[in-house]
């Protein structure tokens, strides 16, 4: 299984929200030592979020990503706020990100996301977000009718091939990963899903594992010394 230690960018720092709430924050210092850290630790690749991007489409962050680009040679997946063709050729050309992480765009913008498979093929991760098995937008702030399985087969069509599937009511929160809905999105589709929300401990991590889970997103357990990364690397070995 991979395993993907999380750093999420608001206003050039990196922090832990709690349900994604912009206002409940916890600040962990410097996003590019972070990316030092993990890469140190063993990390081989690892997942950035740029909430500016998320929130209100900002280019704040841009320095930063791209300072943590040149800090490691791990693979780094990137979201947040990539809304069009040009924020995703930047990225991918001008920033040098491995994996883009499309999300809202997913429901909202399937021609771009049909045009950024086109380009750049499995460069391109879908990213699916729900509360209560229905996928939430525009930075978990407008509900949809839409179910995860119902746009992961549409992307499949598309070519994509990996779907971070995060569970809103678990993310930041320290509840224990939705391993039986990252299962289930798994088998309905035949894609290979990165569990995102909630990981706590590594009994999470065995679990996802022995699930059969392709990977794991881990956040607010490592910042806060509940899971040491080396030696959740080498559970997922």
């Amino acid at each position: 299984m991979k395993l993907f230690p999380a750093i999420d960018i608001l206003d050039k720092i990196a922090v832990r929200l709690l349900y994604g709430k912009r206002e409940q924050r916890t600040i962990y210092g410097d996003a590019v030592e972070q990316a030092q850290k993990w890469t140190n630790q063993g990390a081989e690749c690892i997942h950035i979020v740029d909430l500016n991007g998320a929130f209100d489409h900002s280019n704040v962050n841009k320095d930063i990503l791209a300072c943590i680009r040149n800090s490691t040679k791990a693979i780094l997946q990137l979201g947040g706020g990539l809304r069009t063709l040009q924020d995703i050729q930047y990225a991918i050309e001008h920033l040098g990100y491995d994996r883009i992480v499309l999300g809202s765009t997913c429901v909202q913008n399937p021609e771009l996301v049909e045009q950024a498979c086109a380009l750049y093929g499995s460069n391109i991760v879908g990213g699916l977000d729900a509360l209560e098995g229905k996928l939430k937008i525009k930075g978990w702030a407008q509900d949809t009718l839409l179910s995860p399985q119902q746009v992961a087969l549409k992307l499949k069509e598309y070519g994509i091939s990996d779907i971070v599937y995060t569970d809103i009511g678990r993310d930041g929160a320290l509840v224990g990963a939705n391993v039986a809905a990252c299962k289930l999105l798994q088998e309905q589709t035949g894609m290979n899903i990165i569990a995102s929300g909630g990981i706590k401990g590594y009994s999470d991590i065995v679990q996802l594992k022995d699930a059969g889970i392709y990977g794991a997103i881990i956040g607010k357990a490592l910042y806060e010394g509940k899971i040491e990364l080396t030696k959740a690397l080498e559970l997922c070995r």
